[in-house]
């Protein structure tokens, strides 16, 4: 089998889409599977790459500033497919990288996947920009319109991609690596790392933008009775535009870490009594994930794919979004009901060990498999 791989993110940028294609094409190099992925440049630490991955110059996203807009060499593409041969090709984003895999898809007729992996609609409005809806809609319609499969990471974002008349929708869920991500990390070394004297630390993993919900996350913060406040440490873990208003905010509550990753991030989410995770915006919720798989019980919304993941009183909350009070309400039963943390935590850990990245990517390669077969077929009868 040979893959064509496009992304408009990857390693090191980090975010689910990046963590997730970097992990695939592990996955792929492992199972001797040939492959190329084209993906933007961000800096020139070569170690971070291998053959397989060609990087082109890039610049700086509006809505993402983290990410890039790649400005792709078409010759370099053109040489790379001509010696790859690629069977499929999968693309992983909309855009510039996107736009060439589509382009050679049509212009070599290798069929094409798409993995859906991001609400760019629900961002819209945070940035004032609520007027492009339609254009946005439109785009993506026509991109994905000839996708052999279009890739979803949950059953809420195949529906709400239904009613807006996608086809070829494929269930494509994400894994944790659950030998870096569990309960085990010693807490005192990520307490005196950050001088955490408090009794409990909540945490939040991802994006300080508003997109996040984190409005909710400081409402929680400001409401939250004072004598629960002494007793609670929270935990910030990323960057983005957010930054400054949330630390000028909350000084005196919050531990702004900046990225982590590795052993460093797996540490965080060990050492935290709780994982709190606003956002209704989300397709799936990697961090979630990492967090149950630490056996850290996670509260939720009930909006986009992370209710999928959560069972309510079981492995964590799920809250109406968008609703502060019912956070703290949440974060009050867990953390002061005798003994529930625990039970949760255990159950957390239990679920998280059956989402396997090996089984995931396994099902996708059985994916690729039979539309390569599909394309071969079609291609017989034609030429009958």
């Amino acid at each position: 089998m040979r893959i064509a791989l496009f992304s408009d993110t990857f390693t090191p940028q980090v975010n689910g889409v990046s963590k997730t294609m970097n992990r695939l094409v592990h996955y792929l190099g492992k199972e001797k599977i040939d492959y190329d992925i084209f993906v933007p440049e961000l800096n020139d630490d070569e170690s971070l790459f291998n053959g397989n991955v060609h990087r082109f110059a890039s610049l700086p996203f509006i809505l993402y500033p983290e990410c890039r807009i790649a400005l792709p060499n078409v010759l370099t593409i053109r040489q790379r497919l001509h010696a790859l041969q690629p069977e499929l090709i999968h693309i992983a984003t909309p855009f510039n990288m996107g736009l060439c895999g589509l382009h050679y898809s049509n212009k070599y007729h290798v069929p094409f996947v798409a993995s859906y992996h991001t609400h760019f609609d629900h961002y819209l409005h945070y940035y004032k920009l609520g007027f492009m809806l339609p254009w946005i809609w439109k785009y993506q319609q026509w991109f994905h319109r000839d996708a052999k499969r279009v890739f979803v990471p949950s059953k809420e974002t195949m529906s709400h991609l239904e009613k807006k008349g996608f086809q070829h929708l494929s269930l494509w869920q994400r894994g944790v690596d659950c030998d870096l991500f569990h309960p085990n990390y010693d807490p005192k070394y990520f307490r005196q790392k950050y001088s955490i004297n408090k009794k409990y630390i909540l945490l939040y993993v991802g994006r300080l933008a508003p997109e996040k919900d984190l409005h909710i996350l400081s409402e929680v913060i400001s409401n939250m009775p004072s004598h629960q406040k002494e007793l609670i440490q929270w935990v910030f873990v990323g960057e983005g535009p957010m930054k400054d208003e949330l630390k000028e905010k909350h000084r005196d509550d919050v531990i702004f870490t900046g990225y982590l990753d590795g052993e460093e991030l797996a540490s965080a989410y060990s050492s935290a009594d709780l994982f709190v995770f606003p956002s209704t915006s989300e397709t799936f919720g990697n961090v979630v994930l990492e967090s149950l798989a630490s056996g850290t019980p996670a509260i939720v919304s009930n909006s986009g794919g992370v209710k999928e993941i959560v069972t309510n009183g079981e492995t964590g909350m799920i809250c109406p979004g968008k609703k502060a009070d019912a956070f703290l309400k949440s974060i009050t039963t867990i953390l002061f009901t005798q003994d529930l943390n625990k039970k949760m935590s255990l159950k957390a850990r239990a679920y998280a060990k059956t989402q396997s990245w090996n089984h995931i990517f396994s099902n996708l390669v059985s994916e690729y498999e039979q539309v390569i077969y599909e394309n071969e077929q079609r291609s017989n009868r034609i030429a009958q």
